[in-house]
């Protein structure tokens, strides 16, 4: 893959956007919309079902769920959309002119505003991708689930 093809995938944070769920284009969205045109209109099997079988007490939350993973329409951070409102790596790469964060001489920082689960990924992550290379990386990892 072109390290620009690349760059559409990965945020400069390096997680995956396009199998992040709110990613318009990607796999989650797609799913979705694929699952809730095969349920169609189970509304009243999930009904009956649930005098039996009591998880389907639970599928009109399933429902909405299933919908609202449907609807996200982001198109990665790098244009211009993040679903973390307080990302402080949005704009940071790009003042700093980089692609990823490793490229930064400042990283790791405490620019991201990141949680401690978060943040050990985007550690863990960046120092991957400094170690073997970009293109190795997105290889390495493109087939794995990103959560």
């Amino acid at each position: 893959m072109e390290y620009k093809d690349i760059l559409s995938k990965l945020a400069p944070c390096g997680l995956n956007c396009y199998k992040c769920f709110a990613n318009s284009e990607g796999a989650i969205r797609e799913t979705s919309i694929n699952l809730q045109n095969l349920l169609g209109s189970f509304d009243i099997y999930a009904e009956r079902f649930s005098s039996f079988l009591p998880i389907f007490r639970q599928y009109p939350s399933f429902k909405v769920l299933l919908n609202y993973l449907t609807k996200e329409n982001c198109l990665g951070c790098r244009n211009g959309s993040c679903l973390f409102p307080n990302c402080g790596v949005k704009d940071c790469y790009r003042n700093k002119k980089i692609d990823f964060c490793f490229q930064c001489n400042e990283f790791p920082c405490e620019k991201t505003n990141f949680d401690s689960h978060l943040k050990q990924r985007w550690i863990k992550i960046n120092k991957r991708m400094k170690e073997i290379g970009i293109k190795a990386y997105y290889k390495e990892t493109k087939n794995l689930p990103r959560y």
